[in-house]
């Protein structure tokens, strides 16, 4: 199952990155920037990348506070870095269960409730994501930003599904079959369940702000290639390129978030030569400096390899 899976998300990257590069290939060759206002703006991107990192790990280290977790500080900034590094270069975003096994192992708190943490920034993210998504496509921008004509279409596939999704469990609850997940799930649900509370009302509106942050990571890419695209485009951006890359794939989102971002480029009036060389930067900045930091303070601070292999092995366990 772990490697029908694992296939499964190759084939996936391998689909929409060669659909990438078959578009690239019939574009004019990009051409790198190289002078020192370009160089500028890349290096401001990258510190703006590098602050949004420490306030999402701020954030984390507020969610665990929630539930009681006492974690230091200083871990939850160098697991931050060490999971994005997982993500990038490990199938599945064992980046993830790196931060878990890692913090467990320093606090003792128990894997499922660690975990728990985790799905709390993702529930924070997903919201501020969607709303900003929204605000950005229906009442900013214009033209065609969509990758499908009929949202609406989708939305509703989409509630569909989940209604079914929810019917059969309820189908599952009433015959007995739930008890068993629900007390393992139980210690996971303890960080979703406390964002209900004016703190998850201050960690939403840290998370519009990390986003934010992102957005203007964005923008200073597009400026370092001379693509002209608006704050509220960066942000449409961020949602989109983050959403699409939220599908399996191989590590570091390849093939998907490429597409993601060709496509918003291109949507929002860049050139196709233009386009190839904002992703290419936008990559480069958003997964090489996080990667190499990640890998240095996992060899550093947390003893390297053999506990990549064991996070790794956590993971693929649960696939």
């Amino acid at each position: 199952m772990n490697r029908r899976f694992a296939l499964f998300q190759a084939v996936f990257s391998l689909v929409a990155l060669g659909a990438v590069v078959w578009w690239a290939s019939r574009q004019d060759a990009p051409e790198i920037p190289s002078g020192t206002d370009a160089l500028a703006w890349l290096a401001g991107a990258v510190g703006l990348y590098a602050v949004a990192t420490l306030v999402r790990a701020e954030r984390w280290h507020a969610i665990l506070a929630l539930i009681g977790v006492h974690a230091r500080r200083v871990d939850c900034y160098g697991l931050s870095t060490v999971g994005y590094m997982g993500n990038n270069v490990l199938p599945a975003r064992a980046g993830e269960a790196l931060r878990v096994v890692l913090l467990d192992a320093r606090t003792g708190a128990g894997k499922r409730r660690v975990l728990g943490t985790i799905v709390a920034e993702r529930l924070l993210d997903v919201v501020a994501l969607a709303v900003i998504f929204v605000l950005t496509v229906y009442l900013v921008l214009e033209g065609d930003v969509l990758p499908t004509d009929e949202p609406l279409l989708i939305a509703g596939l989409c509630f569909a599904v989940l209604a079914l999704l929810v019917s059969v469990l309820y189908v599952v609850h009433r015959r007995g079959g739930l008890q068993r997940v629900r007390e393992w799930l139980l210690p996971l649900a303890g960080a979703p369940r406390a964002l209900a509370s004016r703190a998850g009302l201050v960690l939403l509106a840290v998370t519009f702000g990390i986003w934010l942050l992102e957005g203007g990571v964005y923008l200073a890419v597009a400026r370092a290639v001379d693509l002209d695209i608006s704050a509220s485009g960066a942000l449409y951006l961020v949602a989109l390129t983050n959403f699409v890359a939220a599908l399996p794939a191989a590590p570091g989102s390849i093939g998907t978030f490429d597409a993601a971002v060709a496509f918003g480029a291109k949507a929002l009036g860049a050139s196709g030569s233009a386009a190839v060389t904002y992703l290419l930067l936008l990559r480069f900045v958003l997964y090489v400096p996080i990667t190499v930091v990640g890998l240095v303070v996992l060899v550093t601070r947390y003893g390297g390899w053999a506990r990549l292999r064991q996070a790794v092995r956590l993971e693929t366990s649960q696939v």
